[in-house]
């Protein structure tokens, strides 16, 4: 087994001694939700019981989000028709990236609970992030910087179009 070391990550897990109280209650999705400006929020496509949203901290150039719109922390919560659409904006998205972007593959998951790395884990989400073949680099060992190639507005305009 090879190992990568990465010890930016260990910065980011000392962050979770306490859990991040936020004022109002409302998760920064639900805020991007009920905004019309999708353009700030970085919301590509709409559904009925869900949205797809730019991640701000990708980890890969066409990283997206599916977020259900009712927030809540606990996967069991979410009803049928809300996982239902969320598989479809999974297609969605996937083939608005093949056309866009052409990945040779995908990352598809969740953190829920602030163990596993949840950043916002008062609403579960999923990630999408778009793989190429030798898409790891020098620069986040040495650097502590991700290198994405393409302006995030440019690639928003451009799933925007295709979503």
């Amino acid at each position: 087994m090879r190992r990568m070391w990465s010890p930016w990550r260990s910065e980011y897990i000392k962050t979770f001694k306490e859990p991040a109280k936020r004022k109002s209650g409302v998760s920064l999705f639900t805020r991007a939700r009920t905004s019309r400006d999708d353009e700030k929020n970085l919301v590509v496509w709409r559904g009925k019981h869900c949205f797809v949203i730019m991640n701000r901290y990708p980890y890969n150039s066409g990283h997206l989000m599916i977020v259900p719109n009712r927030q809540t922390s606990d996967i069991h919560d979410l009803k049928p028709e809300e996982l239902l659409e969320i598989m479809q904006a999974l297609q969605r998205a996937v083939s608005a990236l093949d056309r866009l972007m052409h990945p040779q593959g995908y990352n598809f998951g969740a953190n829920i609970g602030r163990a596993s790395g949840a950043g916002i884990e008062e609403h579960v989400h999923f990630h999408i992030v778009p793989r190429w073949n030798g898409d790891t680099n020098f620069m986040p060992v040495l650097a502590d910087t991700k290198v994405i190639s393409e302006d995030m507005h440019v690639t928003w305009e451009k799933l925007r179009k295709i979503l």
